[in-house]
C-alpha cells in the first residue's frame, strides 16, 4: 500500500509498505477514508525531533473497519470509525481516571502513545491507504455510515477536542472573556470552543490574515494582528482590561513580534525569530489576576533545533514571578480526545456544530508532499489539509 514516509529533513516521499496485519485479537484493520497533516508533523519535517527515517505520518485518522481481531466485541466489519490521535489500553489507572493521553501500557517507559509519531511508540500513521488499530473496542468511537460530516468528523482525532481541550485547561466559563494565541488549526479550534460555549469576548492572536479572518468570521472573535503592535496591549486597549483566561496554541516555535518584518507579506516560518517562551509570558501579562491559562501548545524536553542551548533543553524564560504575583493557574498537557470526542461527535451529528469550515484543502494522498511544504511554508489559505488515499 501507499503511505506518506519520512526521510529526513523537509522530506517525505510517497512510498510502498507493507500492509498492515492484525497482531492482537484486540486489533482491527481500517481503510483510510480521510487523515490529516497535523502541525505537530511539521515538527518531525522540520528535523526538530529524533525521528528516523521510515516512520510513516499520520496521527488523524478514520475509515472503515475491513478486518476484525477474535477478542473484539464492539465492531464489525463496515463500521465507520474516527480514532483518537492518543492510543491507549483503556485499563491502566490513567485510563480509568480518563486520561487518556497519559495511558502507561502502550508505550514502555512513557506516558502516553500515538499513531506515526517519534517516541509514541510502534504504532504506524495513517497518512496511508490502510491502518492496524491497537485496543480497538476502547479507542474507536463509531459514527453514522455513509460519508455524512467527513471533514468534520475526521476533526475529531486531534484538533476539535486538542482546541476544546485549551478551553477546559483555562476552565473558560460562560460569559468569561478569553485570549487565545495562534490561529492555526488548535488555535481556530478552541476560538471556536470557547465560542460554543459562551465566552464573552475573544481575542485571537496571529500574523496571518487569512486565519485571523477565520476567527472573526466564525467564531466571532476579535483578530489580533501582532505585526501592528504588541498583542498584549492591543487586547487590553480592546477589552478594557485584562482578560478573565488565555489559551496557548502556539508552543515552543513561537515567534517574537519584535522579529517580525512588517514590510513583507511572506509568513514563511523562520526559526531564527523563535522565541519559545514569548506566549507564555504574554498570557502572563494579558490574563487578570487569579485567572488561568490552558496551554495545549507544543512543548519538548529536547528540541535540537532551538535557538539557544537551554531551551534546547525544554528550559524556557518564563516570568514565573509575574505569574506568581497574580495568583495564575496554569493546564498544560496533550489533549485527552476520549474526554471529548463523543460528545463534539453529537454536536455535529445534531447540527449544533460544524467545524469543517476549518478545512482548507482535502487532496489525494499523492499530494502530501507538495502540502507539507506549503503547510511548513505556512502559506497563506493553507489552514488545514485532509488526505484521502
Amino acid at each position: 500500500m501507499n503511505a506518506v514516509v519520512y526521510q529526513g529533513e523537509y522530506d517525505v516521499t510517497i512510498e510502498e509498505v507493507e500492509e498492515p496485519e492484525i497482531q492482537h485479537p484486540n486489533d482491527v484493520v481500517i481503510d483510510i477514508t480521510t487523515s490529516a497533516i497535523c502541525g505537530s508533523d511539521l515538527h518531525m519535517y522540520e528535523g526538530r525531533t529524533a525521528a528516523e527515517p521510515g516512520i510513516v505520518f499520520g496521527h488523524e485518522n478514520m475509515g472503515v473497519v475491513t478486518e476484525v481481531g477474535e477478542a473484539v466485541s464492539t465492531l464489525e466489519e463496515g463500521d465507520r470509525i474516527v480514532l483518537p490521535f492518543n492510543v491507549a489500553c483503556g485499563f491502566c489507572q490513567n485510563c480509568e481516571d480518563g486520561f487518556t493521553g497519559f495511558c502507561t501500557n502502550v508505550n514502555p517507559g512513557f506516558a502516553g502513545g500515538a499513531y506515526g509519531y517519534v517516541a509514541m511508540g510502534p504504532y504506524k500513521g495513517g497518512q496511508a491507504e490502510k491502518l492496524r488499530v491497537p485496543y480497538a473496542d476502547f479507542n474507536a468511537l463509531k459514527l453514522p455510515e455513509g460519508r455524512t460530516h467527513e471533514d468534520s468528523f475526521a476533526l475529531l482525532a486531534d484538533i476539535f477536542p486538542t482546541g476544546w481541550h485549551g478551553t477546559e485547561l483555562a476552565n473558560l466559563q460562560p460569559g468569561e472573556s478569553v485570549a487565545i494565541f495562534g490561529a492555526g488549526p488548535v488555535g481556530l479550534m478552541a476560538a471556536y470552543s470557547a465560542s460554543i460555549k459562551g465566552a464573552s469576548e475573544i481575542y485571537v492572536v496571529d500574523q496571518v490574515p487569512s486565519r485571523l479572518e477565520l476567527a472573526e468570521k466564525h467564531c466571532d472573535a476579535r483578530g489580533i494582528d501582532f505585526t501592528e503592535g504588541d498583542p498584549v496591549e492591543q487586547i487590553i486597549d480592546a477589552h478594557g482590561g485584562e482578560v478573565d483566561k488565555g489559551v496557548d496554541a502556539v508552543g515552543y516555535q513561537a515567534t517574537d513580534p519584535k522579529d517580525v518584518d512588517t514590510d513583507t507579506e511572506d509568513y514563511a516560518y523562520d526559526p531564527a525569530k523563535e522565541n519559545p517562551a514569548v506566549v507564555l509570558n504574554q498570557l502572563i501579562q494579558v490574563v487578570r489576576p487569579t485567572g488561568q491559562l490552558g496551554i495545549p501548545g507544543l512543548y519538548v524536553p529536547e528540541d535540537p533545533g532551538a535557538p539557544d542551548d537551554m531551551a534546547a533543553q525544554g528550559r524556557l524564560g518564563i516570568d514565573f514571578g509575574k505569574l506568581f504575583e497574580k495568583g495564575l493557574k496554569l493546564g498544560t498537557g496533550q489533549c485527552n480526545v476520549k474526554q471529548y470526542n463523543r460528545q463534539l461527535r453529537d454536536l455535529i451529528i445534531e447540527g449544533r456544530a460544524d467545524p469543517s469550515w476549518v478545512v482548507s484543502h482535502r487532496v489525494d494522498l499523492e499530494e502530501a508532499p507538495e502540502m507539507y511544504e506549503r503547510f511548513d511554508a505556512r502559506e497563506e489559505g493553507v489552514i488545514k489539509v485532509l488526505l484521502e488515499p
